[in-house]
């Protein structure tokens, strides 16, 4: 099956998004019926076990600091296991999900990924692209699923618009969330106050996240 769009953000730059989406604090957020995203050793864990960690990493917060997000951003080649709750028609099995980062490098990111439930399954390739817009930002997304199981069986034309509401609900909470950032109050730095954005928070990001 193959999903693909773009979504548009609006009041914000590439290097702003690329900063968000590289938050597994602020994606988790974003994603509906996200139980919990941790960073993991391989591609077998035990999620009973990742339960607790989730637990005890309840505290962490959202921020607008690059030094902060580029310490626990997604990595290039890394593993992020998730509890995902999915509802398609009558079912809305948990899927015990495991993704890898195959790319990052500005502005564009590959992932892989494969997620069980009882009576379904997944394997998945996504890929998003940042492109500049008048408004803001297009986030050009595409994605290449194999779906098995009790979900197969009802067929792309039921799967395609529950794909594409999971899709849109989460950006627009990524929307939100950049709003969010903007709206808060942060030191002003020379560039931010010369107006040079190179030199203020777009030349941290670069800096930070290394873009």
């Amino acid at each position: 099956m193959h999903f693909d769009g773009t979504f548009e953000l609006d009041g914000t730059t590439r290097e702003e998004v690329w900063l968000a989406l590289s938050d597994p604090i602020l994606v988790r957020n974003a994603l509906p019926g996200c139980e919990f995203l941790i960073e993991v050793e391989d591609t077998d864990p035990d999620f009973d076990d990742l339960r607790e960690q989730a637990d005890a990493a309840d505290d962490e917060e959202i921020t607008t600091d690059p030094d902060v997000i580029a310490e626990r951003a997604f990595e290039e080649g890394g593993h992020y296991a998730a509890l995902m709750e999915i509802g398609v028609g009558s079912v809305k099995p948990s899927f015990e999900t495991v993704v890898t980062v195959q790319e990052r490098d500005f502005p564009d990111t590959v992932a892989t990924g494969e997620g069980d439930a009882s009576n379904s399954s997944f394997e998945m390739e996504s890929s998003m692209h940042l492109v500049d817009t008048d408004e803001g930002v297009g986030v050009e997304w595409a994605t290449e699923a194999d779906v098995f199981g009790r979900i197969a069986q009802m067929g792309q034309r039921v799967i395609n618009p529950v794909a594409n509401r999971v899709v849109k609900r989460f950006f627009q909470r990524v929307q939100s969330q950049i709003d969010e950032m903007g709206d808060e109050e942060a030191p002003e730095t020379e560039g931010e106050a010369t107006g040079d954005p190179e030199e203020g928070l777009t030349g941290r990001i670069r800096d930070r996240m290394g873009i």
